[in-house]
Parts: C-alpha cells; sequence; structure tokens
C-alpha cells in the first residue's frame, strides 16, 4: 500500500520556483544528467515532469514515479508532450512499484534530499535497476567546506519544514557509494539561482554503475 504524500503549499511554491530555476541553468544539468541514456529508465521523485523533455530518444521507457498528488498532475500533464513513452504513478521512493532487476537504469533528480531515509530509498534503487545498469544523479549535497556545511547543518530544522522535507545537509554521493554502486563520473558544482538558493548552492550530477 502506498503512504500519500501532500506537500500542497510547497508542491505550489516549488513549481513555480523551478521555473526560475530551469531559466538560470537547471534545464542544462538535466540535459546533462540524462545524455545518452537508454533502455528503460525509472525515474524516482519526478515532481512535475522537468525531466520528461530531456529524455533522449534511445530511452524506451520511463516509469516516473511520484507521490505528491499536485505534482504527479503536472508530471501526467508534461508525459503527454515527451520524445519517449513515459507512465506516471503514484508510489514512494521506500517501496518503489517494480520488480526487482527491471530497469536499465534509473533517474534521481532532486529527490534524494527529501526521502525520509536515504540508506532504504537507495536500496530500493539497487534492487530495481538490473546489474550492470546505472543510476544518475543530479542533487544538491552536502558542502565540502566547513563554513558552509556549518550553515547548512544550522538550517537544517527549519529548511525541511518549509521545503517539503528537503535537507539541505545530506552527503548523498557517499550514501550512494554504501548502497554498493561504484561512482564512475561525477561534477560538483555551486548553483544558485536566488539568494535563498545559498543553503543549497552546493550540487552533484554523477553516474553509478550497479555491480
Amino acid at each position: 500500500m502506498t503512504t500519500e504524500v501532500s506537500h500542497p503549499l510547497f508542491a505550489r511554491f516549488y513549481a513555480k520556483m523551478a521555473a526560475g530555476a530551469e531559466k538560470a541553468g537547471a534545464a542544462d544539468h538535466r540535459r546533462e544528467l540524462l545524455a545518452a541514456l537508454s533502455g528503460t529508465v525509472i525515474e524516482v521523485g519526478a515532481g512535475n515532469g522537468l525531466n520528461f523533455k530531456y529524455y533522449p530518444t534511445t530511452v524506451s521507457y520511463v516509469l516516473a514515479v511520484e507521490p505528491e498528488p499536485h505534482l504527479r498532475q503536472k508530471a501526467t500533464q508534461a508525459a503527454v508532450d515527451a520524445a519517449v513513452p513515459i507512465t506516471v504513478v503514484e508510489g514512494t521512493a521506500d517501496q518503489l512499484p517494480a520488480e526487482a532487476g527491471e530497469f536499465d537504469a534509473a533517474v534521481a533528480s532532486l529527490v534524494l534530499c527529501s526521502v525520509p531515509d536515504q540508506t532504504t530509498a537507495l536500496g530500493e534503487l539497487h534492487r530495481v535497476i538490473r546489474s550492470g545498469g546505472e543510476l544518475r544523479y543530479y542533487e544538491h549535497v552536502r558542502a565540502s567546506t566547513f563554513k558552509r556545511a556549518r550553515l547548512q547543518d544550522r538550517a537544517d530544522p527549519i529548511w525541511a519544514v518549509f521545503g517539503g522535507g528537503c535537507h539541505p545537509n545530506r552527503d548523498t554521493e557517499a550514501a550512494i557509494e554504501r548502497a554498493g554502486f561504484s561512482v564512475e563520473a561525477h561534477r560538483s558544482f555551486l548553483f544558485q539561482p536566488c539568494f535563498v538558493a545559498k543553503v543549497v548552492a552546493p550540487h552533484v550530477i554523477g553516474r553509478a554503475r550497479r555491480p
């Protein structure tokens, strides 16, 4: 049974905020994230479907999982105009609606910050990706500098409340490796489309392999 995740105010705020971030550079990040991806894909926390128009035609099918009702409705609308077949379904990262080894790849885009338990979510991704398959990720992460990381730690309690459960201080790439993935490529950078985003400016785009 799927547990509904509802953040109605945040969902509407996110949809508007994301449009500005796309123009500021997030659209290029999504292109980089999905470049040369192929086969069957499961996308976790698809949000309002911002990734959909960047999937290359080498992808044969996408199962997009999104628990928040308002964002899921937006994603369903976005899937209509995608260049590849996309099915949007209700579901959560800690209990993905898929069989073991069902997908060639998985995509996690600005979602591993907000899952209740990263270990469980990454374990589920590891389960549904076939042996030799890949995980593509685009996430904001814990800063590598002490000053910025301390800011993230201090902001975390309030940020999580107003940000739909988002935590700015997670060392997500280390968690990916602990889950059994082998990181093959990654690029770290700062991305701050507005002043408020200073707390979550450290980002990473990467590719990891399931052995």
